[in-house]
């Protein structure tokens, strides 16, 4: 999802960041540059660029702007999928700094190359860390198919945490064929807590078990993040096509109805607009679901002067500009199309989820005048749930 970003740092030239990812923090106008500077060499593909990143591994991390410049660069390196990083990516396993180890464990698995027996060892001794950092590890075993880690992993799918135990139980499912493991990891899609929901969405899609589907498609957190795991079971390698015996399940998922969704009782606030509004600015997405199915459930000119105030104060965020698209669209609401074709037109990043709701919105109110801008899209996204969609409202206009 980060590649989506690159557009906000188009302004900065290669040769800009790496003079700047080379200068002295303390030699800069303004130092948070240096780590802006690591995140544009991200998407650069040159030697130099390269060669720069794996350097920059060195920065004497007693200065804050160079630490966090160092964990930007261990983040960079793993975007540019090049094994040739991977020597300097395992000496920071030793880092005292723990943002850092799991940047770097995190990057060793986007890599995705084989491991040396001592790599492989140096990996599973980064067990011996915090939570997070033991759940990261136990995610690059399970991502990189590393068996090697069997006892040491398979002791902690009884650990307290669910975050490190539903990884643990991810790594069984997936690496050694232990599907029955991953049955907590269904209940936990449930739980009242976001973060445990979240972790489970994404253990199932590391577990690789495409029956899970029906169970990650229904759970309340964040569309594009299950939609990162479906596509992970449908369509592992990423090739922008589902089979078609999961297509519905898909579609459900991308159409995202808050009524099909495992909704707690008291997620759903009264149908005013106060209390959506509330739920909209929530940080749990099961809240801001449940706001949204409030108003869905209002009559029709309630709800339609609802969506009008709360798009004149909140459409500038994300996660209400979404959830307003959403709505128009599965409710049918023709005398607010307006809010969809702007959805749709949106190209800055934090908004392609918007554009995905606006698409299947296309499809249900007819706008065959986004018919040229679906299939630009189409055309031209790199997010396959956004893709995929465009695909299908086009085939559902025509």
């Amino acid at each position: 999802m980060a590649e989506r970003f690159d557009i906000l740092f188009e302004g900065l030239s290669e040769e800009k960041a790496l003079e700047l990812l080379r200068t002295n923090p303390e030699d800069l106008s303004n130092p948070v540059e240096k780590y802006t500077a690591a995140t544009r060499l991200a998407a650069s593909r040159s030697e130099q660029s390269l060669e720069g990143l794996i350097e920059a591994i060195q920065l004497d991390p007693e200065n804050l702007f160079n630490r966090i410049t160092r964990r930007k660069v261990l983040e960079a390196l793993g975007r540019r999928r090049d094994a040739r990083a991977l020597p300097a990516l395992f000496t920071a396993l030793a880092f005292d700094d723990e943002t850092s180890v799991i940047n770097a464990v995190d990057s060793i698995a986007q890599i995705g190359a084989a491991l040396n027996s001592n790599q492989s060892q140096k990996l599973l001794c980064a067990l011996r860390g915090s939570d997070n950092q033991k759940r990261s590890v136990i995610q690059t075993h399970t991502r990189l198919g590393l068996a090697g880690g069997e006892e040491e992993i398979a002791a902690l799918e009884q650990e307290e945490n669910p975050l490190v135990a539903g990884a643990a139980r991810a790594y069984a499912a997936r690496v050694h064929g232990r599907l029955d493991r991953l049955v907590p990891l269904i209940h936990q899609l449930t739980d009242s807590i976001a973060g445990r929901r979240r972790a489970a969405v994404i253990d199932l899609g590391d577990a690789g078990d495409v029956s899970m589907l029906p169970h990650l498609v229904t759970c309340p957190v964040s569309m594009p993040l299950r939609a990162k795991s479906a596509f992970q079971l449908v369509d592992p390698e990423k090739t922008g096509t589902v089979p078609t015996a999961h297509s519905d399940l898909i579609i459900q998922l991308l159409q995202d109805d808050p009524a099909m969704l495992s909704l707690q009782k008291d997620w759903i606030c009264s149908s005013n607009l106060t209390e959506i509004e509330k739920n909209l600015q929530h940080r749990d997405e099961g809240k801001q679901y449940g706001g949204a199915l409030s108003l869905m459930n209002m009559p029709q000119e309630l709800q339609i002067e609802t969506i009008d105030q709360l798009r004149s104060r909140y459409w500038s965020d994300y996660g209400a500009n979404y959830l307003l698209t959403a709505v128009v669209g599965l409710k049918n609401v023709e005398e607010r199309s307006d809010v969809v074709r702007t959805a749709l037109a949106e190209t800055l990043p934090q908004y392609a989820k918007s554009r995905v709701a606006a698409a299947w919105a296309c499809l249900r109110l007819g706008l065959t005048d986004q018919v040229e801008l679906l299939r630009d899209i189409q055309n031209t996204a790199t997010w396959i749930p956004l893709k995929w969609s465009c695909e299908h409202a086009l085939k559902g206009l025509s």
